[in-house]
């Protein structure tokens, strides 16, 4: 599963998501069925993506120089996948990430190492967990470009990410055409809305910008 999040701000980066709703009607009555929109909001795995601004990092050879001339190495996040189980009363998550790097001055052999963030958000907003890491880059003499890449994984209570059985009841129940329930999104009702937020978790991957690197890959 991935996602691509709106803005994640140092320091509390924060990201949203929401969810849709299928459905279909059969024999007089309106089924919410198991479908792509149900399972979405029914899904004891967090979602898992690289928040905005967050995929590149960029270092200059001057501290205070940001001009082209003083760039020393770029690099972005790619190939985010995940995987989850969500088996046990812990549901673990990992994500494997390649890190695509390039470099202006290409004299000499060079190791880059480069530092990377996971997170764990619950409804949007509550950071559940925080660990940092490293990323090793090893440029060849001569060469301007290196790959490198970076597993991460993190644990949610499977409690905590199942809904109560009475908000389960009322996304999924049947409705008969005609009813006036029928007319109605399970999903807009406020009780259901909030139980889905506080169940809601994601996993957001990203390079440990300063607030001057931000800064750069917000206005470039």
């Amino acid at each position: 599963m991935m996602l691509r999040t709106r803005a994640f701000h140092a320091p509390a980066m924060l990201a949203a998501m929401t969810v849709g709703l299928a459905g279909c009607a059969s024999e007089g009555e309106l089924v919410l069925d198991q479908g792509v929109g149900i399972s979405s909001v029914l899904t004891l795995c967090p979602a898992v993506g690289i928040p905005d601004y967050t995929g590149d990092i960029t270092t200059f050879a001057s501290g205070a120089d940001r001009s082209i001339g003083s760039l020393d190495v770029s690099a972005a996040m790619t190939n985010l996948r995940a995987t989850c189980d969500d088996r046990g009363e812990q549901i673990y998550s990992e994500a494997n990430f390649s890190v695509n790097a390039r470099r202006t001055d290409t004299r000499g052999a060079r190791t880059v190492t480069l530092p990377y963030f996971v997170t764990v958000l619950r409804g949007g907003s509550a950071v559940v967990s925080k660990r940092v890491g490293t990323v090793t880059l090893t440029f060849a003499d001569g060469q301007d470009r290196a790959v490198g890449s970076g597993k991460v994984g993190s644990f949610v209570n499977r409690v905590d990410a199942a809904l109560p059985d009475d908000i389960r009841e009322k996304i999924t129940k049947r409705r008969r055409a005609g009813d006036t329930e029928a007319a109605l999104d399970p999903l807009a009702d406020p009780e259901v809305k909030a139980a889905i937020a506080r169940t809601r978790f994601e996993m957001l991957v990203g390079f440990q910008l300063t607030e001057d690197q931000l800064a750069y890959n917000v206005t470039r």
